[in-house]
C-alpha cells in the first residue's frame, strides 16, 4: 500500500514506508548484510552519489532495514525525513558538531548525559553553551542576539516533567536565525507533535517509548532535509548506526507503538491522582494534574499527558531510597518507556553526576521518585506503590 501523512499515527506505524519484501513477507526482513555487491561500476557510483537509493554499505545507514525504519520514523513525527542512530546520545551529538558550532543554548533540565555534554564537553571543542532554567527565560533573546545558533529544550523535562511552550520559543529562536531543537522523548509522537508546532529538529532516545520493550538501544532525528541532510557525515564517520537486528527490533516496536503509549497516558493519570491524595507523598509532578503548573500548556500543546511521573516523597532522599527498595512491581532501573514499570531516584542514577547543589537549583531533590508506568494492572501498580509506600 501507498501511505499518505493525512493518515493516522497508528497506520502510519505500521504502513509507514513504501519498501516490499520481494518474497512477500509483511515486514522488511533483517538485511543482517555489512556489505551490497552490484552488476557494475555505474551502479556502485549511482548507489554511493545518491542518483538511486540503493542499498550499498550498512555503516553508511544504506541497508534495507534502515531505510524501511527510517522512512516510518520521520512519518510519525511528520518530517521529511529521519536519521537514525546506535543511540540518543549519538543522534545528539552528531546534530550538536552539525548545527550547534555558533553556539548552543539548553533551556531548563535534560537527561544527565545531555547535561555532561553541553556543559562539559561541547565547550572542550570550542562549542560555546549556555544553560538557562525554565524561570530564566526572560535571559532567552539577550543570549540569541550573543549569535547562538541552536536552542535545545525537553518538554516534559526528565524528570520534572515541566512543560516547556513549543510555538512561542521556535518564534523567538526563528526571530534571530536559530533553530529550535526538541526532545521529544518523554512525550513520544503520540502526545506531541513538535514540529507541527514550529520546531525544527526532532530528536528521540528510541530506546526508550520508541523501542517500548527495553530490549533495543537507538535514537533518532526527525526534521527537513536542509537540515538533516548536512548530518549524514557525522553520523557515518561517527560510526554511529545501529545494527539491521536492531533496526528490525525498533521497527517491530513501532507497530505498537499507539495503543501502548494510549494505556500508559491512562495509568498514569490514574496513579498521578491516586499518589496526589497519599499522605507520604509531598509533591506529584504530572502534566495530567489540574494543579500542576504546565497543565494548561499540555492540553494545549500535547494530545496526551504521557506515562511518566515523579512524586516527591516526605522525609526527603533517605525515606526515598527506602519506598524504592521496597516496591516490588515497580523494577529499579534508569530507563523508561517499557512494557514493565520502572523506577529510580534521580539522584543515584539519571543525574547523579551533577553536584547536589546543582540539582537543588533545578528543583530535582534527593527525595523525588521518578516512575516510567509499563502495562500492568493500574491497580496492582498502585497497590505495590502503598505498600511501599506504607
Amino acid at each position: 500500500m501507498t501511505f499518505t501523512r493525512a493518515q493516522g499515527l497508528a497506520t502510519r506505524s505500521i504502513h509507514g514506508h513504501g519498501f516490499k519484501d520481494a518474497h512477500g513477507s509483511p515486514h522488511i526482513p533483517i538485511y543482517d548484510t555489512s556489505t551490497f555487491t552490484f552488476e557494475t561500476t555505474q551502479d556502485v557510483l549511482d548507489a554511493i552519489e545518491g542518483r538511486k537509493l540503493g542499498s550499498f554499505y550498512t555503516r553508511f545507514g544504506l541497508n534495507p532495514s534502515i531505510f524501511a525504519l527510517e522512512e516510518t520514523l520521520a512519518g510519525l513525527e511528520g518530517a521529511e525525513m529521519a536519521w537514525v542512530f546506535c543511540s540518543g546520545m549519538a543522534a545528539e551529538t552528531a546534530l550538536f558538531l552539525t548545527h550547534g558550532r555558533q553556539g548552543i543554548i539548553g533551556i531548563g533540565d535534560a537527561y544527565g548525559g545531555t547535561m555532561e555534554l553541553l556543559s562539559s564537553q561541547l565547550p572542550e571543542l570550542g562549542i560555546p553553551t549556555r544553560l538557562i532554567l525554565g524561570s530564566e527565560l526572560d535571559q532567552l533573546d539577550e543570549l540569541l542576539a550573543e549569535g547562538a545558533g541552536m536552542v535545545f529544550l525537553e518538554t516534559p523535562t526528565n524528570p520534572t516533567l515541566e512543560l516547556f511552550d513549543i510555538e512561542a520559543i521556535a518564534e523567538r529562536a526563528h526571530a534571530h536565525g536559530a533553530i529550535l531543537v526538541v526532545d521529544n522523548t518523554f512525550a513520544s509522537p503520540v502526545n506531541q507533535q513538535p514540529l507541527a508546532l514550529g520546531a525544527d529538529v526532532v530528536v528521540h532516545s528510541a530506546t526508550k517509548y520508541l523501542g517500548g520493550h527495553s530490549d533495543l538501544t537507538a535514537g533518532t532525528l526527525m526534521g527537513s532535509k536542509e537540515l538533516l541532510g548536512p548530518i549524514w557525515n557525522w553520523r557515518k564517520n561517527l560510526g554511529s548506526m545501529p545494527a539491521p537486528a536492531t533496526a528490525s527490533l525498533l521497527a517491530r516496536s513501532l507497530r505498537t507503538l499507539v495503543v501502548r503509549v494510549r494505556q500508559q497516558n491512562a495509568s498514569a493519570q490514574t496513579i498521578a491522582e491516586s499518589m496526589e491524595k497519599h499522605q507520604s507523598v509531598r509533591r506529584v509532578y504530572y502534566p495530567g494534574l489540574a494543579n500542576f503548573p504546565g497543565h494548561e500548556l499540555a492540553k494545549r500543546q500535547m494530545q496526551g499527558f504521557g506515562g511518566m511521573l515523579s512524586i516527591d516523597i516526605e522525609g526527603g532522599g533517605e525515606a526515598a531510597t527506602r519506598v524504592a527498595d521496597r516496591l516490588k512491581l515497580f523494577a529499579l532501573a534508569p530507563s523508561l518507556g517499557g512494557t514493565e514499570s520502572l523506577a529510580t531516584q534521580p539522584c543515584t542514577t539519571t543525574h547523579h553526576g551533577l553536584p547536589h547543589e546543582e540539582r537543588v537549583r533545578r528543583g530535582i531533590e534527593d527525595g523525588l521518585l521518578r516512575l516510567s508506568v509499563g502495562l500492568e494492572e493500574t491497580n496492582d501498580l498502585i497497590a505495590d506503590l502503598e505498600q511501599a509506600l506504607a
